[in-house]
């Protein structure tokens, strides 16, 4: 690591400056002895020409530009001379100050410039063109950049990096160290990014003692919402307290004291078992709510009243004719119980007609005179039910019209709600596997008690990636009426990717290798001789085979994040193969990662604000909006070292600007989780098994895997280790009670209890 070393002087003049995220080149006149000027490269937030700075940092050499300091840590103090007074005003960095007044202003008062503004700014209007309002803005607005600089010299001071100071002032203003000083923990709880752990650093430096409340209570949300990470939504008592305790290094009995004063304050809801009085469950707060509101509302929908189909007979037998179909008995079964409830769930395996049964259903509800809006939990999912119904498919999210607030960009809020509900007839949502409690809390509120809500999905699939089991507990509640299709009609079933598909959900081996098929097993058994065959099938065969150059075509999915098959290791592998290191490709290293324009990327998190504009044929833009979610795969177009951004284009044609800071959202996806392809269909799929801890290597995570596939489906690795997952039928247990809670409300009659406050 290169040595770092600290200069001082006057920022001379300032090449480029991103408003957006800091990032700042300028020229610097130095004043350490022994030191020459030079330019300079770093996230300075609202630097000014003219101001003095203290810089630590190392130099390094820009392959275009040359020498430079690269600056990591920074303190900006305003200057002292009348010469520097007047650069820093006439640099613009107070509002409404230019040039010319500048110079009147510093002729004025010398080198007491600053003085007279901060303390005495009435003294202003001496000069022409100053009125008192005018005067009152320019203190008010020195004053401002005063308290930013003392809160950034702050957290400097404790380690956070000028990133999150940013944030910190921006939430907290020029009370931030006095509420820092306070409580610290506030920054894992209300600053986006930063965690539990980053924060109790910060505490400590503080001397903050390790039996805070603060602490205490900090670390009680921290170990929830890891749960709510690995889909619980709740804990137990006894579990939540046995983390806590290894996380805080005190008793359990000082955590648990703690406790009810969190459920005063509506931080946490603590309730017991039903079965079991000796279990509590401890819920962060609004999933507890979530799921009592999500049981409530499917109630108040289910109960809605409809008219008798007994032309439903005729309907069908006019739609099999017309579209040259037959229909199996579940399937007539599914369309007349979708027209009879006011809440329906389809569910079923590929192959088993529930695309031709959801088209079937929107048909007679349109002829009925129903309007009808579809919607997904991912842009791939709702551009596929787009694709298979004819009809416009959005996302839940934009369906819902998600928004952004800068209070807090960890929970969504969404334009449609119980005030503002949306307005079709029926609501039909696909994938609803993916469905976690939050987003289907927020579907239901904007859903109006009078409308239908159709629920389609395939519950053998892996449930949702945040916390909940949303369809699973629904079917399994038995009282909302599902119909699962079962038959695989004769054309599915000559495709070996269905059929194997349903002998792994049925716990029987996948036939291998079969000619003229679509599901292939190569066998190698050691992680050198898999990872050279998974290249060779991602850069030559296949795309030989599929006669295709689409980046999108092909997938890697692997069971696991970490391990010679992982997709860490894999895309780095991939990347080299797929994408190699050339002159005209500009490319950016981030921690363990290099960017490389050209290269396959994935968004990891939901990121509301996120802007994107969409160009026609002629480069125009034509459409614009906000939002990048989880799962979002796209290619890099553009990286640009100077304004330090970074271009994707996803695959619905949506263009992001990233800057580098935001960098740690996105992820190389030549290779991504089985997980993280949930909702996705691709042309091929190549699936290394080698072997992984059993609770992972399951048997819905298999086939999920296979089920992605459209028209190829490769495994590579070994039998004994796709057999083991066909024969693990354990599912990792979710702590959930939406399922009870719906057992409650439909055992307790008509009568709707009132929400719980």
């Amino acid at each position: 690591m290169e040595t770092q070393v600290t200069i001082e002087g006057s920022v001379e003049h300032i090449i480029y400056q991103n408003e957006a995220n800091g990032y700042t080149v300028f020229d610097l006149e130095v004043t350490t002895p022994g030191t020459d000027d030079t330019a300079c490269v770093g996230i300075l937030y609202g630097l000014n020409e003219g101001e003095i700075v203290k810089l630590t940092g190392q130099y390094i050499n820009h392959p275009t530009y040359g020498k430079q300091f690269s600056v990591s840590v920074y303190e900006k103090n305003v200057p002292t001379t009348a010469w520097g007074i007047e650069k820093y005003l006439a640099s613009g960095a107070i509002k409404g100050i230019g040039e010319k007044l500048a110079a009147k202003i510093v002729g004025k008062f010398g080198d007491n410039t600053l003085t007279v503004i901060e303390e005495y700014p009435e003294k202003l209007t001496e000069i022409s063109g100053i009125t008192l309002k005018k005067a009152k803005q320019v203190s008010e607005i020195f004053h401002e950049q005063t308290e930013m600089r003392t809160v950034l010299i702050f957290m400097q001071q404790y380690g956070l990096s000028l990133a999150y100071g940013i944030k910190v002032y921006k939430k907290y203003g020029a009370g931030a160290v006095e509420i820092l000083k306070r409580n610290p923990y506030v920054l894992a709880d209300e600053i986006s990014g930063i965690g539990f752990k980053m924060a109790d650093a910060v505490a400590k430096k503080m001397g903050v003692r390790v039996d805070s409340v603060f602490r205490i209570r900090s670390a009680v949300k921290y170990v929830l919402h890891e749960a709510a990470s690995n889909g619980h939504v709740y804990l137990p008592k006894d579990e939540l307290l046995n983390e806590a305790e290894k996380i805080l290094g005190v008793d359990s009995p000082l955590i648990e004291n703690n406790l009810q004063a969190m459920q005063i304050e509506k931080e946490i809801r603590q309730e017991k078992d039903e079965t079991n009085a000796e279990i509590i469950r401890v819920y962060l707060n609004f999933y507890y709510f979530a799921e009592v509101y999500c049981a409530r509302k499917l109630k108040a929908i289910s109960i809605n009243p409809y008219r008798k189909n007994e032309d439903i007979e005729t309907e069908i037998k006019f739609l099999e004719e017309k579209n040259n179909i037959e229909m199996a008995e579940n399937q007539k079964s599914a369309i007349y119980e979708s027209l009879e409830n006011g809440v329906f769930v389809l569910t079923g395996g590929p192959g088993t007609g529930k695309t031709t049964t959801v088209n079937s259903i929107i048909q007679i509800l349109k002829k009925r005179g129903y309007s009808v809006e579809l919607a997904a939990p991912t842009g791939r999912a709702a551009k596929r039910l787009s694709e298979a119904t004819g009809c416009e498919a959005k996302t839940i999210h934009r369906m819902l019209g998600v928004t952004f607030t800068d209070d807090s960009d960890m929970r969504q809020t969404f334009d449609k709600n119980e005030d503002n509900p949306l307005e079709s007839d029926v609501f039909i949502i696909d994938e609803c596997s993916m469905l976690d409690i939050s987003l289907m809390y927020h579907l239901l509120k904007a859903v109006p008690d009078t409308s239908k809500l159709i629920l389609v999905g395939d519950v053998d699939q892996l449930p949702s990636v945040g916390p909940g089991n949303v369809l699973k507990d629904i079917i399994t509640s038995g009282k909302i009426k599902a119909v699962v299709l079962n038959e695989v009609f004769r054309q599915a079933a000559q495709s070996a990717i269905i059929m194997n598909a349903h002998r792994i959900n049925s716990g029987k081996y996948p036939v291998l290798n079969e000619k003229n098929k679509d599901f292939f097993f190569i066998k190698r058994e050691n992680a050198a001789d898999c990872g050279l065959e998974v290249m060779e099938l991602a850069a030559k065969r296949l795309p030989a085979y599929l006669k295709t150059g689409d980046i999108f075509d092909i997938q890697i999915l692997s069971p696991m994040r970490k391990s010679e098959m992982g997709v860490h290791f894999l895309n780095s592998k991939l990347q080299q193969k797929l994408n190699p290191p050339h002159k005209s490709k500009a490319e950016k290293q981030f921690r363990d990662i290099v960017f490389r324009e050209g290269d396959k990327v994935m968004q990891i998190k939901n990121n509301y604000s996120l802007s994107w504009n969409t160009y026609n044929a002629a480069g125009q833009i034509n459409g614009e909006g906000v939002g990048v979610f989880n799962g979002d795969c796209g290619v890099i177009k553009k990286i640009d070292s100077d304004s330090e951004t970074m271009e994707v284009a996803f695959d619905d044609e949506r263009r992001v600007e990233y800057d580098y800071s935001q960098l740690d959202e996105l992820e190389l996806s030549y290779a991504v989780t089985i997980h993280k392809s949930q909702g996705s269909e691709y042309r091929a799929v190549i699936i290394p098994l080698l072997g992984g801890p059993p609770m992972l290597m399951s048997r819905n995570l298999l086939y999920t895997a296979v089920t992605r596939a459209k028209e190829l489906a490769v495994i590579v690795g070994t039998a004994q280790t796709l057999f083991k997952m066909v024969d693990n039928n354990r599912e990792v247990n979710r702590y959930t009670t939406l399922r009870n809670r719906i057992e409650f409300l439909w055992d307790a009659g008509e009568q709707i209890p009132t929400f719980i406050s």
